[in-house]
């Protein structure tokens, strides 16, 4: 309803009359020209913009020199999903409707659309099970249920708990199967460790030190935030909180960025 894309049943949606809404969904990237390479998309929604701007706007987004005249049909899911995502922000809009647009993406596409969104000056409305998208980006929580849409005032780690509760519950209630026979299997020889490639693994610890060096800027801008006396008035005491929370799971993401990064540089070496 709010993107336009269904009618409603009853009743009528009034937004401002200038309203931009960008709306990414999971199933957007079947939209896409399968024989169309990426530059092509851009230069469809952007005939007049230089291919320069272009290829930097693509590049923003994680497809390099290497993807963007690549056709789209033979892109991997989350090369997909960021040419959708980037379509779906191209008009600056005041308001984002994202529904599950982690699906598709891989590890560094999704920590790269939590930077985004942390940056992101509009209004987001996000739907999503992706518990760590939601932890670092959602400052309020809603909760589908029973046909219906409330505001939900506890935190992830409530709704972990009703959920993992309700889904013990459902167990309990379920009846017990049969025991099934047990099988006997003899297990296969574990084969040998395959070797390290130098170079794949290099790559590794470029993207684990920039990760680490990204999430530090964002530590430094949260504090920033965090230090100002404003943000303790009675008025702002809740985004305080938000925040606060905030700078707690950046730091843990730090940590097991750090974790990874020197793991894999130790790889590294042994593979030297």
């Amino acid at each position: 309803l709010l993107s336009g894309r269904l009618k409603p049943m009853g009743g009528r949606v009034t937004t401002a009359r200038k309203l931009r809404i960008g709306f990414f969904a999971q199933h957007q990237v079947e939209e896409l020209i399968v024989e169309d390479t990426p530059l092509q998309h851009l230069m469809h929604e952007r005939p007049q913009e230089p291919q320069s701007r272009l290829r930097a706007r693509l590049a923003g987004f994680g497809l390099g020199a290497d993807n963007v005249e690549t056709p789209v049909g033979r892109l991997s899911g989350g090369q997909k999903a960021r040419l959708s995502l980037l379509l779906a922000t191209l008009p600056a809009p005041h308001l984002l409707i994202l529904d599950e647009p982690t699906n598709h993406l891989d590890i560094e596409s999704r920590e790269a659309l939590v930077e985004a969104l942390t940056a992101y000056s509009g209004a987001v409305i996000l739907i999503s099970h992706d518990m760590h998208l939601l932890s670092m980006a959602a400052d309020r929580l809603w909760l589908v249920k029973d046909g219906a849409v409330r505001p939900y005032d506890d935190d992830l780690d409530a709704y972990r708990r009703m959920h993992l509760q309700g889904a013990a519950k459902k167990k309990r209630e379920k009846p017990q199967a049969a025991p099934a026979k047990k099988a006997v299997a003899t297990a296969a020889p574990s084969a040998p460790a395959a070797p390290i490639d130098p170079v794949a693994m290099r790559q590794k610890v470029v993207q684990y030190q920039d990760r680490v060096k990204k999430l530090t800027e964002a530590k430094e801008k949260l504090a920033a935030k965090l230090a100002d006396p404003r943000l303790y008035s009675t008025e702002q005491i809740g985004r305080a909180e938000v925040l606060q929370k905030k700078f707690a799971e950046v730091e843990e993401a730090i940590d097991q960025a750090e974790t990874r990064w020197l793991a894999a540089l130790e790889k590294l070496e042994g593979a030297a």
